[in-house]
């Protein structure tokens, strides 16, 4: 079983920033890509970043350039995974509740989410 907790959401001005933080504990062994997704009031979740294992990455056209998104591997079993997205230029148009998710082989894991609101 693997386990998420989010943190970093928060209210922030337009052009600002803020760094999300997923943290991954049980069979993090297990996990081959981690993303953000967002979803917004009336609307679908949306994929916003992902890493794989192997760091490869991909984003979502809307936040190319603006965010990024990074990944601390455990350095042993009982260690927790990290992964980051940190978002610049931030544009109110992103605010949505932000979710951190994790695939293995048999599961697709979700966070709580966190809320990210841009506003002036």
């Amino acid at each position: 079983q693997v386990q998420l907790v989010e943190s970093g959401g928060g209210l922030v001005q337009p052009g600002g920033s803020l760094r999300l933080s997923c943290a991954a504990s049980g069979s993090i062994y297990s996990i081959y890509v981690m993303g953000w997704y967002r979803q917004a009031p009336g609307k679908q979740r949306e994929l916003v970043a992902s890493i794989t294992s192997g760091d490869s990455t991909n984003y979502a056209d809307a936040v190319k350039g603006r965010f990024t998104i990074s990944r601390d591997n455990a350095k042993d079993r009982n260690a927790k995974d990290t992964v980051y997205l940190q978002m610049n230029s931030l544009k109110p148009e992103d605010t949505a509740v932000y979710f951190c998710n994790a695939r293995t082989v048999v599961s697709n894991i979700w966070g709580q989410g966190t809320q990210v609101t841009v506003s002036a």
